[in-house]
Parts: C-alpha cells; structure tokens; sequence
C-alpha cells in the first residue's frame, strides 16, 4: 500500500464552499468531507460530508437593472468572516448566480469578483440553467432518489424568476431544463397587490392578458388569477410531458430551454425545492404561511396554487424531499465535484489549476484513427486548450471470457487508444503551448498518458484525470493538487 492509499485511509478530511446569488435571496454553505475510495464504486470520492456553516439567506441586492455589487461584497464577507474561511484552505467550491440575478448586466462581473476574492478553488458561473437544475436535484431529491431506485422523480426548483425541472432515476439525473416561471416577475407592496416592479417576461404576460397596469397600479383579483393559472398550467406541462404547451408564442417565450422526457414512461413522482417549494412543505405540514404577499412577490399564492393543483400535489404530503430552500447551494457545495484518482498523468503539477476549458468531444476508448485525427484537428483550435471525455465501451462476452475480467478496460484497448493518440497528435502537429486535458472513467490516467506522449517524449502539454465519471457538460475546471489528486468541476451542463 502506497503512502498516499495510507493517506486516504485516514480519512483526509477538505473543505468546500458554495455560494449562490439568486432571483430573491442569496446563501452561502460550508462543508468539509472525508476523500477515500469508495467502497462500493472503487472510484475515489468524497465521503461523511458534514455542513459546519449555513448563513442566513439575505435578499439580493439590486440596484435597480444592477446587481449592488457593495451590498455583495459585505454579504461575502460576512459569511468568509463567520465561517473563518481562507481560500487557500479550500478543496473545491463554486458561485452560481440564476434567475433574475443572473440577467442583470452586471452578473458575470459579480461572478468573477467572487472567484477572484474567494480563491482558485472556486469555479464561478452566471445563467448556467441546466447545472442549476442539477444542482437542484443533487442538493434536494438525490438521497430520496436512491432510497426509491425504480421510481422517476421530476424535481421542481422554483425560486423568484425560474423554474427549474430535473427529472432523474436511482440518484443519477436523465433530464434538465429552465423556465421563466417564478414567484418574482410581479413584485409588490408587502400586504397588497400594489406593483412596484415587473420584470421583462411580466410585462410580456400582462400584455398577452391585456392587463394595462404599470407600476403603482394595484392588480385586481381576475389579473392575479389569470396570471398565476398560467404559471400553474406551464408547471403542469413540465411534469405531463406536455411540450405542445410551449409552442404557444406566450408559453415559447418563457422557456429558456426545454424539458424533453417523453422518453420516460414510468410512473413519476413530483418535489419541490427553491423558496417556494420551501412554503409548499411548510403548508403541507399543516404549517401557516403568512399572509398576502408577505414577501413581495407571488411566492405564497404560487404555493397554495401548487398544493391545490391534483397533477401537481400528488406526492407533496408522501414525499419530502431534504434542503429544499437551499438546495442549489446544497447541490453546488457537495455534488458539483468530482475527485480525481490518484493514477492520474500530470508531469508538472504547477500547470494547475486551469479553468474554463471547453471540452471539444467525446471519444470512443476504441475510436479509430480517423476519429482521434478528427477530434484533435477540433482541440488544436481552441486557445486556451481543450478537453476531451472517453468514453468506455462495454466489454464483449467473448472478450470477457477471453480475459476472464469483470466489466473494464484491458490493456490492449488502453495501449491501443494511447498509440492511436499519439499518431493523431503527430498527424495534426499539435501545439505545445496548448493545454490537452482527457478524462478517462476508470484508474488508467498514467499508462494512457505515457502511450500517448511515448513515455513522455512527445512535448504536447498534456495531462490525464482519470476516474472522472461522464458528464455532459460544456466547460471544466480542475483544481490544484491535493496529496495525489485534483477536484474536477464541470458546468454549462447540457
């Protein structure tokens, strides 16, 4: 047994952040977790987490088409100063700004802002609807997933400007999507209807009603209804798998992107997370809410909407699902990273960490040469260097009997794969200053790796994560290195 394995074996213990900047509120969570092998996968993983800081949510500050950038810069630090949080003490973490927030014109400058003040660690993102869906899932539904394998679960993520749909099976998500549908498009006077603020896609609603309101105007009963049975009926679409409900100009208006599981035919239960899935819970506990838009927006008529609508309620009173208020930071804390093994090809650690590289393809473990000349003629144009997935092919009966080996990668398919690279990157001269990063699923990082550069001869800057499982996702960051192993972050999820 290596040091390293006798290091894991102790339970390494790290620490992550998440931070995320929403429609109405904002939240920050610490957790530290045990790194080991799983006993179960044999994939190195992170294990016992444990949250030691939860802030209060504070609502997000905006300045009116602005996120206040001085009012989150306090929150911010108040919560790095509560939780005594350094950023060089972090593994892993992430900022996420959704909804609303994140179509304000200044939020990919906040995104970058945090990263810069938190650290390295962090990967930081703004309007990434279907990894906030994902993370929603993860952070709510993914324990009540695995305890009920055979059931499909569509979970609801509803904050102040978007729904976000998750439908997964046995803890792993098939299906995201994002729409405009939120509690926070209308804000009033708190204990009335009175508007002091609409959004885009409000006002883009109460002229498709014919509702000629404006701010300061009060909404009268009949315009409240109409607008919130159209909410209602997008959310009841989303979960009947009804997609002619969005070709409707209004409806096709409000989808961001769209939620496809048509292919799903099992029966499917409903959760809820985001603040007013928070409130449907708390009713559905016999708990009472407070009274007319007791927080300026929708949230408590969407809610009891919600509870009242037999397509959508089924399972609210059976079915409760954990962090349902706080469930993307929840998610992006604890399941937005993936750990490294620690058989990974890396011949200089200091070219890490790197950040925002694209991942260009995915590649067959037995892709001919054609294939890899392809996929590298792709990375080489991409400056600031490329990634690229492999995927695993299942291994034949015959190759099994052959081998008499349980379902992995042989020798000969990793070998053949490693020549076979480093032929496509001699045929398309690939640059040396570009990084090259591939993620292999199982623990075979430094043999591929020496295949592919001829025991390290070739002068191609790559490196080899493996054990990473497949993620479809657009953009990867990988952290420094931790003992033997790095933390991989994905967004732009598909």
């Amino acid at each position: 047994m290596s040091s390293h394995s006798k290091a894991f074996n102790r339970k390494d213990r790290v620490k992550m952040i998440g931070l995320d900047f929403g429609s109405t509120t904002s939240s920050a969570m610490v957790a530290v977790a045990g790194v080991g092998l799983n006993s179960i996968t044999g994939r190195m993983a992170l294990g016992d987490p444990q949250v030691i800081y939860r802030s209060a949510s504070e609502f997000t500050p905006f300045e009116g088409e602005m996120i206040d950038e001085l009012r989150l810069k306090a929150y911010l630090e108040k919560w790095l100063d509560e939780s005594k949080v350094k950023s060089e003490d972090l593994f892993s973490g992430g900022v996420i700004i959704t909804g609303l927030a994140a179509r304000q014109r200044n939020a990919d400058a906040i995104a970058k802002l945090v990263g810069e003040r938190v650290g390295e660690a962090i990967i930081a993102t703004a309007d990434d609807p279907n990894l906030e869906s994902w993370l929603a899932f993860m952070g709510c539904t993914c324990t009540l997933s695995r305890h009920y394998p055979e059931r499909s679960i569509i979970n609801l993520d509803i904050g102040g400007g978007t729904t976000n749909p998750a439908i997964g099976k046995a803890g792993q998500v098939n299906e995201t999507g994002c729409f405009y549908v939120g509690a926070r498009h209308f804000q009033f006077e708190p204990g009335s209807y009175l508007l002091k603020h609409i959004s885009y896609y409000g006002q883009k609603l109460m002229d498709h009603f014919s509702i000629s309101k404006s701010k300061g105007d009060f909404l009268d009963p009949p315009e409240t209804a109409a607008i919130l049975d159209f909410y209602i009926a997008a959310l009841e679409a989303m979960v009947s798998g009804d997609l002619s409900f969005f070709k409707v100009p209004i409806a096709k208006l409000h989808q961001q992107t769209p939620f496809n599981m048509n292919s799903d035919r099992t029966e499917k239960a409903i959760t809820f997370s985001g603040g007013v899935g928070e409130l449907i819970y708390q009713f559905a506990q016999g708990k009472s809410l407070p009274g007319t838009t007791y927080y300026g927006d929708f949230g408590i008529d969407l809610a009891l909407r919600i509870v009242a609508s037999p397509i959508l309620s089924n399972h609210i009173r059976t079915l409760r699902p954990e962090n349902m208020g706080r469930a993307t930071v929840y998610g992006l804390t604890l399941h937005n990273t993936e750990i490294s093994g620690s058989t990974m090809f890396l011949p200089n650690s200091d070219v890490l960490p790197v950040r925002d590289i694209p991942i260009v393809a995915r590649l067959r473990i037995n892709g001919n040469l054609d294939e890899v000349i392809r996929v590298f003629s792709i990375a080489k144009k991409s400056p600031k260097g490329a990634c690229i997935q492999i995927i695993s092919n299942p291994i034949t009966n015959n190759e099994k009997q052959i081998l008499n080996a349980p379902d992995c990668e042989s020798f000969d398919r990793i070998k053949g794969l490693g020549v076979s690279l480093a032929e496509g990157l001699k045929r398309v001269s690939f640059p040396p200053d570009i990084p090259l990063l591939i993620l292999a699923p199982e623990n075979y990082g430094k043999t591929l790796g020496n295949y592919t550069t001829n025991w390290q001869q070739s002068r191609v800057n790559l490196i080899v994560i493996d054990e990473i499982p497949d993620r479809n996702a657009h953009f990867v960051n990988i952290g420094r290195l931790h003992r033997s192993i790095v933390p991989v972050s994905f967004y732009g999820v598909h």
